[in-house]
């Protein structure tokens, strides 16, 4: 498996060489997933390090809310799309109340990519499923998009998602996408209808 755990490798995106200081980043859209759950697209201020930063499907990063605090969320979009990088939050705490108070134009802190990745070479000419519930799907999100974009690399993929209710589906555009996807057997379900 590889993944951005070399201490070298890691290095290379540190902010003044420093593990502890984070990376300034502005909100670019915000997309209400669903009541309690939001996406944020964002990018870095620095134009070198927006153009030069790499990471991998599986990874996260430590987001920071200044005067706040910082909390670990997952990347959720796909290393094969670089034009701004994404995260989901679900409101549960200090933190992440207080990101869902931003607004577009707002500056983040980020510190990462940080965890192992996804093992695609692993995973290459195999049959795919993907099971996910909830905002359990920001995760997986990343490497859905990374398969469906190097398509040729897999054999079949399955997508199978669900939440209590219609409400609760986060990614609504990215499943419409998936459902109308030729390659891919999409299944959604709901614990109730609305």
């Amino acid at each position: 498996m590889k993944g951005v755990t070399d201490i070298s490798q890691g290095r290379r995106f540190l902010a003044g060489g420093n593990v502890y200081l984070p990376h300034i980043a502005v909100i670019e859209r915000i997309i209400e997933e669903t009541p309690g759950v939001r996406t944020f697209h964002f990018n870095f201020k620095d134009e070198k390090l927006r153009e030069e930063f790499t990471f991998e499907s599986g990874q996260f990063g430590e987001y920071s809310v200044f005067g706040i605090g910082e909390a670990p969320f997952c990347i959720s979009s796909s290393p094969t799309r670089r034009d701004h990088l994404e995260f989901a939050v679900q409101r549960v705490g200090k933190v992440t109340n207080a990101l869902h108070r931003l607004g577009v134009g707002a500056e983040i802190g980020f510190r990462g990519p940080y965890g192992n990745s996804a093992p695609l070479d692993f995973i290459r000419d195999k049959n795919l499923v993907f099971v996910a519930g909830g905002i359990g799907l920001a995760p997986l999100r990343s490497l859905i998009w990374n398969v469906i974009d190097t398509r040729d690399r897999y054999k079949n993929i399955d997508i199978i998602y669900g939440a209590r209710s219609p409400t609760d589906l986060c990614f609504k555009y990215d499943l419409d996408a998936w459902n109308k996807d030729k390659t891919v057997n999409m299944v959604t379900t709901v614990d109730k209808g609305d």
